[in-house]
């Protein structure tokens, strides 16, 4: 409980810090000494009582109804995935934690014959914690070799973090994997007892100061759909859209669909796709130059 106290503290205050007076309508007087919003002015905009509120920001409340929820959110200006972190946050707990250890994740046997089937669109599935639980050819030709790697070494966040590779590869890496470290933050919400997630956390700590940093902002993700550009060592500069879909029967698998932005970007996609199929026959030294370059996490 001590710990779910302290992460409502922190939250809240993250959130009021970053917020300025002007963006919630109100007079920013001359002499104010904090650049975000004072707990009264959030108490005020929320409709509660600065003594309710106060309490909340401290941890000494740890629950909370959906409509203070939304109203503080509202107060706030917490985008959906915030919004849902902080009613994640504020949900009643069970008197025990769930009991490890929590079963493997696994992918269904038709849902990879559907990945291997897609030849010109990179794909994969992640669970929890960012795990890579299943990836098709292309998507290991255009990012890493996910399916090389041992069982308990597929996780994205920790390739892009600790892999010098993935840096050269994203052209906008800090913001790319800031944004993953956000998507662990809101399923670290989701599942606030998950030890797992919490001895993952504390090695990404331990092995990345980026990590420290962006874990602190708390900034919360949601995995929706968007572009990312890369600098691949094969085809150069190639851009694509992505797609994020959970899957039914389990909403801690998400499917992930990559398609190039343009002709040109398809037909880069065609080219790797092409050297993919062939790259069964290729020796170490011929693998191409992002293979050879970075370590593995």
């Amino acid at each position: 409980m001590a710990k779910k106290a302290e992460e409502i503290k922190e939250f809240l205050r993250t959130r009021r810090d970053a917020l300025r007076p002007s963006q919630a309508g109100l007079t920013n007087h001359p002499g104010r000494r904090v650049p975000g919003l004072r707990r009264e002015e959030v108490a005020q905009l929320a409709g509660v009582s600065v003594d309710y509120y106060t309490r909340l920001e401290q941890g000494r409340l740890t629950s909370a109804s959906e409509g203070v929820i939304l109203s503080i959110a509202e107060a706030l200006q917490l985008t959906q995935a915030e919004t849902q972190y902080l009613r994640d946050l504020l949900r009643p707990q069970p008197r025990q934690a769930a009991k490890e250890p929590t079963p493997r994740q696994q992918v269904r046997p038709d849902l990879m014959r559907i990945l291997d089937g897609m030849h010109d669109q990179p794909a994969f599935v992640l669970g929890r914690r960012n795990e890579v639980l299943a990836s098709n050819a292309l998507l290991d030709a255009l990012l890493t070799p996910f399916n090389e790697r041992d069982t308990d070494d597929r996780n994205l966040l920790r390739w892009m973090l600790l892999d010098p590779a993935a840096r050269d590869l994203y052209l906008d890496w800090a913001q790319v994997t800031s944004e993953v470290v956000g998507v662990l933050r809101a399923e670290a919400g989701r599942y606030p007892n998950d030890a797992q997630t919490a001895r993952f956390v504390d090695k990404l700590k331990a092995a990345s100061p980026e990590f420290v940093t962006w874990w602190a902002e708390r900034t919360v993700v949601e995995r929706t759909w968007g572009t990312k550009r890369f600098d691949h060592p094969l085809v150069g500069r190639l851009d694509i859209t992505y797609e994020a879909l959970t899957l039914p029967g389990d909403p801690d698998q998400i499917l992930f669909i990559y398609a190039g932005k343009t002709n040109a970007d398809l037909e880069k996609l065609r080219i790797l796709a092409s050297w993919s199929i062939r790259r069964t026959d290729q020796t170490p030294a011929d693998a191409p130059p992002h293979e050879r370059r970075g370590s593995n996490p």
